[in-house]
């Protein structure tokens, strides 16, 4: 079998319709590593219909069950655990210690999380009425490449969990760890259909949302491309979550210490390379510290020099590819047509890489809340700083955008930090730069989304609410 040519429907691997194949480029040395098949609505079709017809039994089987086999998935995952590390840098750059951590860490918390979710769900009822959880049914997952195994795990294990059956489409940057995933699944001896997978890009993906076999669609990416699959899902009043873009404020208030904190709050722009929806690329400080941050942030910035993602001490690989490289050059390249100013990176190629998607990286002061890079997700490792005055106008700034998943406070004033995260416009805050809380609900407002992942949360999202009312006893 040449797997280059293949998708997963019903327990089998089918040759795909479509001819075209779509090669997976490692974007630190541009090397060709792999191929996936460009797909088409007739794989898309036999996936579904898989999916389909795999509902009812998967759906009938006891929570206990279906949490053993994600058990079992779970081990087995943790098994590769060191060679998908590594597939995913080779895929899409991210540098192998954020790779083992994140990349491989979060799924594999996932699982623990979710598993957990379902186990403590508890019965619902009114005085009347017993409520039902119903599976939502056949969902389609589509994922992206920032994070390709994380968005696999939170839709694939909490879909699973509930019942539902599924079908996804991963990245058509990043099949390969979608492969490998598929390929786990099928030695857990998970039942034949309930998980399927696709490949493909835009076309597939809107087959995919469109087909009238899908009960839910769950995506994860650009808010453009959010809005697409929207609109194709609507037509059959399909249930969406979406999942979307972010240009996400982080609120310096002048009682901390700048040298401590400086160098996290880049952090939060910078880690994985600034492809993260979430990164925090607003830097709004007080106007009289706005030098002093401006100098501690060019500083720290400093200290993500890019390097061999497949090293460990490396903090800042390639973007993920040529495109979106050419996409982070055009926005601060707009940036600076429109006045702002350029304190470090910018977009010369760095030296000694002469092959890849690399970027230095950036940051940009001098701003405007009208630009284009206050106002646009860039996607790349380029933070902005923005100076004010006071509390009432750092929190206008940060509910300034369109966008509102997340944002970040920080102060000695705990009680003050959340006082003014209850007023910011957004699906989640971080005060403090407090840890990625995998039990929490991450989602967003506005051009960010509709609905939410993780936890007792994220689960609720697979289920259909059904009430059985009996009769009022006279």
């Amino acid at each position: 079998m040449n797997e280059s040519d293949h998708f997963l429907a019903g327990g089998h691997w089918l040759p795909s319709r479509s001819a075209e194949r779509i090669p997976v480029i490692n974007p630190a040395n541009d090397r060709r590593i792999g191929d996936a098949p460009a797909g088409c609505s007739a794989d898309v079709a036999s996936a579904v219909d898989a999916a389909v017809a795999a509902l009812p039994a998967w759906r009938d089987q006891t929570v206990a069950a279906r949490l053993a086999l994600l058990k079992r998935l779970r081990g087995a995952l943790s098994a590769r655990a060191s060679d998908l590390a590594l597939l995913i840098t080779r895929e899409m750059g991210t540098p192998i210690g954020f790779s083992r951590s994140a990349q491989l860490g979060l799924p594999l918390r996932t699982f623990d999380v979710v598993t957990a979710a379902m186990e403590a769900l508890e019965d619902l009822q009114t005085p009347r009425s017993n409520v039902h959880r119903d599976p939502v049914g056949v969902v389609a997952a589509i994922t992206p490449w920032n994070f390709p195994l994380h968005q696999i795990a939170a839709k694939v294990v909490p879909a699973l969990a509930a019942g539902c059956t599924l079908v996804l489409k991963p990245s058509e940057l990043t099949p390969l760890d979608a492969r490998a995933f598929a390929e786990l699944i099928e030695s857990c001896s998970f039942p034949p259909g309930v998980f399927n997978l696709v490949h493909g890009g835009a076309e597939t993906g809107a087959a995919l949302a469109a087909h009238p076999g899908v009960d839910m669609v769950t995506f994860t990416g650009s808010t453009a491309a959010g809005r697409q699959i929207a609109a194709q899902a609507g037509r059959n009043l399909k249930k969406v979550t979406l999942e979307l873009g972010g240009k996400s404020a982080n609120l310096l208030f002048d009682d901390i210490d700048l040298e401590i904190v400086i160098p996290q709050a880049v952090e939060q722009c910078l880690v994985n390379g600034g492809q993260t929806c979430a990164a925090l690329t607003r830097l709004l400080v007080p106007r009289a510290l706005k030098a002093q941050a401006e100098a501690l942030a060019v500083a720290a910035a400093a200290a993500w020099q890019p390097g061999d993602p497949e090293v460990d001490s490396t903090r800042l690989g390639p973007l993920a590819s040529q495109r979106q490289r050419d996409r982070v050059r055009e926005r601060v390249a707009r940036a600076i047509a429109e006045g702002a100013q350029l304190l470090s990176g910018g977009l010369d190629q760095p030296r000694g890489f002469d092959h890849g998607a690399w970027f230095l990286p950036t940051v940009i002061t001098n701003v405007r809340p009208d630009m284009s890079i206050c106002r646009e997700e860039v996607f790349g490792p380029v933070l902005v700083i923005l100076g004010y005055d006071d509390e009432d106008e750092a929190i206008a700034l940060a509910n300034d955008s369109a966008y509102g998943l997340s944002a970040g406070v920080w102060s000695v004033d705990l009680d003050r930090a959340e006082r003014v995260a209850r007023r910011l416009h957004t699906g989640q805050v971080i005060l403090n730069g407090a840890m990625l809380d995998l039990e929490a609900p991450f989602g967003g407002v506005g051009a960010s989304g509709i609905g939410r992942e993780n936890g007792r949360f994220g689960l609720a999202e697979f289920f259909s609410l059904k009430a059985i009312t009996r009769p009022t006893v006279a």
